[in-house]
């Protein structure tokens, strides 16, 4: 059973930062991108920890993971999302430097936390 609150786990901390960052890179985007690339990279942010918190909030391990694995495709969507406004234009390198390292580090903390949580569950 699951029984973690999101708010005392790291990785929801760094996502949850992440998004807030997310969110300033991407203010300076060009209107027409508004509906495009903007809305594409900040749902990606915003997914990450919203799915480390739903997980969380469920009954089972099984059920966390489910979520954790969302959150990490998440994090892959917002790497590639990060890279093509980088090749735009719209991202400088100084924020491009600035958000991929984050995106990196919580992906590898979600495969973590995959990684203890599938330990918990017993084998069949």
């Amino acid at each position: 059973m699951s029984t973690v609150s999101h708010k005392d786990l790291d990785v929801w901390k760094k996502a949850i930062v992440l998004v807030s960052d997310v969110y300033r890179c991407t203010t300076a985007f060009p209107k027409e991108e508004v509906y495009s690339i903007t809305s594409q990279i900040r749902r990606s942010a915003v997914s990450i920890p919203s799915n480390i918190a739903e997980g969380a909030a469920r009954q089972t391990n099984k059920e966390f993971i489910q979520f954790l694995f969302i959150a990490s495709g998440s994090c892959a969507e917002l790497d590639t999302q990060l890279l093509i406004a980088k090749n735009l234009g719209y991202l400088n390198e100084d924020m491009y430097n600035g958000l991929l390292p984050k995106a990196e580090e919580i992906g590898k903390m979600i495969n973590g936390l995959i990684k203890y949580r599938k330990s918990l569950i017993p084998s069949l």
